[in-house]
């Protein structure tokens, strides 16, 4: 086992407290903690739009909330069972093998000119974190109306927090 040895005023060699491999493993040890970035740049997601208006059918959970759709299933059973458009937009083809759906709903109100929208999506370390805005007062049109915004992402297992 080999020491480092340094050599003492008096001219004598000393044993340096750690072997050499000792200190080897402890530098090896200590670059990977100086490398890590505690401050995880949050990035922005691009989401695809799939569709966004003011007169979403139906009664549909008449709250103001977001939602995410993991799977076909669901999503299909969503949109002909509560969606229930005679045509869908293109966009609403989503592969879930890549990507998730975001959804956005606004209380039902009796007049226009409120609207939802879903402003930004970003990621961190830990979370996607999904912004939405819910604006207007009322003052459009004397027509019911129920705001919605639907977007697709790609596919995360992070935990998606609505803010």
């Amino acid at each position: 086992m080999k020491f480092l040895f340094i050599k003492s005023l008096n001219g004598k060699r000393q044993n340096y407290i750690l072997p050499l491999y000792k200190k080897a493993v402890l530098i090896l040890f200590c670059i990977p903690l100086y490398s890590c970035n505690d401050n995880y740049e949050q990035q922005d997601i691009t989401p695809v739009l799939i569709s966004k208006g003011v007169t979403f059918n139906g009664n549909y959970n008449p709250t103001q909330h977001a939602e995410i759709f993991y799977n076909q299933t669901t999503w299909e059973n969503f949109k002909n069972d509560i969606w229930q458009l005679s045509e869908f937009p293109d966009e609403s083809n989503v592969d879930f093998n890549n990507d998730i759906v975001i959804a956005a709903f606004d209380l039902p109100r009796t007049t226009g000119g409120y609207e939802v929208t879903i402003t930004s999506i970003t990621e961190n370390y830990e979370t996607i974190i999904v912004h939405i805005l819910y604006t207007g007062n009322g003052d459009a049109t004397q027509m019911p109306t129920r705001p919605y915004h639907f977007v697709k992402i790609p596919k995360t297992t992070k935990p998606i927090i609505f803010q």
